[in-house]
Formats: structure tokens, C-alpha cells, sequence
């Protein structure tokens, strides 16, 4: 690799920045990534590795470790407010959609973890997070909350929905982030209910449901609760604010509820936010970029932000071996090759949110049109609209 960028800094350390570091630096740059949890993050939902952003898994030589680590959901079933039974299937989910074929459910963590084993011997700074960025023409002058300043070649954004390269570089996060009218939480809880591979939901109102599926053996349970609501203000980073807004908004809400929420108050993951997407004119500012959801989050209703971020970091460090290190003509070429992917791909989460919509609309329905509206919700994220180079 020739040219003018070499050191990366890259900010976030889930899904989008290790995979990028992996790439990176098999391309012959030297990435160093910054995380500011302490260590690794626990913790998330089941998520989704479909279509192309397979091949990127298997490229990078873990495609066997991921299916091992798959969620092996057998099922679905959804109830009323006293646990009857409305619908139930065995060949659809509604997490990860049919629960055959080549796409795979796993973890948060657990590709995570993965990812991070696949990176060992790079720099990884974590508890620390980027509070200021300087560019020139020779580099990007970083200053962080924690270790001394550091020059790098090129920063990336690889840090969520809520960047702080993203604002540091790009703007406020109100002049890009469009809230979608929901809210979802996710975190551990004991398998109190016995659970085999099995995930159960419950609407608790026309705008709100909570369910979970088991984890790890069925020795725990990851539980979801989502409520409709227009955007308000809340601290992303306060967690007892943000389980007091969940208790308030499944207050009185019959079946399991009431012990989903004695749950929360103790779980040490719990996860908050708002379904949104970004949309920026472009995700690149002079010697800094993003990718995944910091450059084009698609909302959890879209089925594949993993995908999206498993992609993105695969394309962006091969258009920058392509380049020869220039960064502006890496950076067009990487938006060139991505933006179709993730304009259809944020239109999902419309088109999907609708379709979950009429799901729960349809529960006491018969089975088979209920496992229909699954199919068609999850056949339509199931697109690939991207062909991988060979870098």
C-alpha cells in the first residue's frame, strides 16, 4: 500500500470498527481503535447477518464461527394479555425471519466478540472516546477525553447512532438523525419461563410490545420492549431515566410485563433508544468518514444494520487500497458503491415497520397468514443490491 493515509483512527469498537480494523489492516494500514466502554460491550439484541454481508464474514475467515454461535431459534409465538396462545410457527421468527437457509441470527455480543478475536494485535483504546478533531493537510490532530493527542492520517466514525465524530465533524445530531415514532429496549433477563430456543411476544397496547427469546443454551433470555411515541427529550447515557420511561410505558400491562420490568431494574445491559435513521449528503469531511450506523443508520425495523455495517467497513478499506491511501478518491468511490445499498435498505425499515404493524393487527388470525406476513417482512431484507470486489 502506497500513498498519503497509513495510521486510521477509528472510533467505536461493536460491529462496523473491528471489522473495518480488520480490513484495514490486512491492506497494509495501521488501525487503532477507540471504544470509550471500559471493555467490551455486553449485551443486544439478536441481529442479523444476510445476503452479501455473509460473504464479508467468510472473507474474513470467521463465517464458521458465526454459524456456530447462531441463535438456533426454533419458533415464535404471540399471546394475549393471559398468556393464550393466539399464533405460533416453526418456520418463521420474528427477530431473524425464516429459521432455515443461509442467513444467520446471532447475538450483538457474541459477533462481537468474534469480530474482536479476528483483530487481536491492534491498538484498542478503550474507556477513552475522541473530544476534539483538528484537520490539516498532512493529517487529523486528535484530542481525546482521556489519553494525550495523537495525529493520525484519517479518522473514521464507526461509533452509533449517536457519533461523536459524527458531531465533532459533521454537525448536530438533529440536522441528520430522523426519529421513526418508536422506541425499543433491549436487555438480559433470567429464562423464567423455561424457554427451548423459543421466542414469545405480547402486544400490551395497539402501539407497544414486549416479548424475549432465549440466549445462550436458554440459560437467559434477551428481552425486547418497543412502545410507539413522537420524539422527546431524554440523556442517552442516563440508564435509570431510560428504564423509568419503559416501567411508565408498560405500566398495568398484563401477561409476563409486570416481570419483564421487575427484570430491567436489575439487568446489567440495558439498552435504550429511539428507532431512527441518518441521512447525510455525504459521509465524508475532508480526512474524516464514517460507516455503519454513523454514516447511515437504518433503524433496527430495517433488518440490516449489521449487514450495512459488515458491508460498509469491507468497502470503504478496499476503495482505500484502491486508491493507493488517497482518502478523497477512496471516499468517493466507497459512497459510489454503497449508496444504492443503503438507500434501499433504509427504505425497509418503512416498508417493514408497516408490515409489523399489520402483523400484530392480524395475531388472532389463522397461522398461516400470520407466517406469511413474517415471510414477506423478512424476504424483502433478504435483498443484496451490492456486488463485492475483490480488493
Amino acid at each position: 500500500m502506497t500513498g498519503t493515509a497509513h495510521t486510521v483512527l477509528i472510533s467505536g469498537a461493536s460491529v462496523a470498527g473491528p471489522t473495518l480494523a480488520y480490513w484495514l489492516r490486512r491492506h497494509g494500514f495501521t488501525p487503532t481503535v477507540v471504544e470509550r466502554a471500559a471493555a467490551p460491550r455486553v449485551g443486544g439484541q439478536a441481529i442479523d447477518v444476510r445476503g452479501v454481508a455473509v460473504d464479508v464474514v467468510d472473507r474474513m475467515g470467521v463465517l464458521a464461527e458465526v454459524r456456530a454461535a447462531r441463535t438456533q431459534m426454533r419458533g415464535m409465538a404471540f399471546v394475549d394479555e393471559n398468556g393464550a396462545e393466539l399464533m405460533s410457527t416453526t418456520t418463521m421468527t420474528f427477530t431473524g425471519g425464516p429459521t432455515e437457509g443461509s442467513d444467520v441470527e446471532i447475538l450483538r455480543d457474541d459477533l462481537s466478540t468474534i469480530l474482536l478475536k479476528a483483530t487481536e494485535g491492534i491498538e484498542y483504546l478503550y474507556g477513552d472516546s475522541i473530544n476534539g478533531i483538528t484537520q490539516h493537510a498532512d493529517g487529523v490532530d486528535v484530542t481525546f477525553e482521556k489519553a494525550e493527542p495523537r495525529t493520525f492520517d484519517l479518522v473514521i466514525g464507526a461509533d452509533g447512532l449517536h457519533s461523536a465524530v459524527r458531531g465533532l465533524a459533521f454537525g448536530p445530531e438533529r440536522d441528520c438523525v430522523t426519529h421513526l415514532g418508536k422506541y425499543l429496549s433491549v436487555f438480559t433477563a433470567p429464562n423464567f419461563l423455561d424457554l427451548d430456543r423459543w421466542q414469545i411476544f405480547h402486544q400490551t397496547t395497539p402501539g407497544a410490545m414486549a416479548g424475549l427469546y432465549t440466549a445462550r443454551n436458554n440459560t437467559e433470555t434477551r428481552v425486547n420492549m418497543g412502545f410507539e411515541s413522537e420524539p422527546f427529550d431524554y440523556d442517552h447515557r442516563d440508564v435509570e431515566q431510560q428504564k423509568k420511561l419503559i416501567a411508565d410505558a408498560f405500566a398495568g400491562a398484563g401477561w409476563e410485563v409486570p416481570r419483564m420490568v421487575e427484570e430491567m431494574w436489575r439487568s446489567p445491559d440495558f439498552y435504550f433508544d429511539s428507532m431512527a435513521q441518518v441521512h447525510l449528503d455525504s459521509w465524508a469531511r475532508g480526512r474524516v468518514s464514517l460507516v455503519g450506523d454513523a454514516g447511515y443508520c437504518a433503524s433496527p425495523l430495517s433488518g440490516q444494520g449489521t449487514s450495512l455495517a459488515l458491508v460498509g467497513a469491507y468497502v470503504l478499506a478496499g476503495e482505500l487500497k484502491a486508491a493507493g491511501g488517497d482518502h478523497a478518491a477512496a471516499f468517493a468511490s466507497y459512497e459510489r458503491e454503497m449508496r444504492e445499498f443503503v438507500a434501499a435498505n433504509q427504505h425497509l425499515a418503512t416498508i417493514n415497520g408497516e408490515q409489523m404493524k399489520t402483523l400484530l393487527e392480524e395475531q388472532a388470525q389463522d397461522d398461516d397468514a400470520i407466517e406469511q406476513r413474517v415471510g414477506d417482512h423478512w424476504v424483502a431484507s433478504a435483498a443484496n443490491l451490492i456486488t463485492l470486489k475483490d480488493y
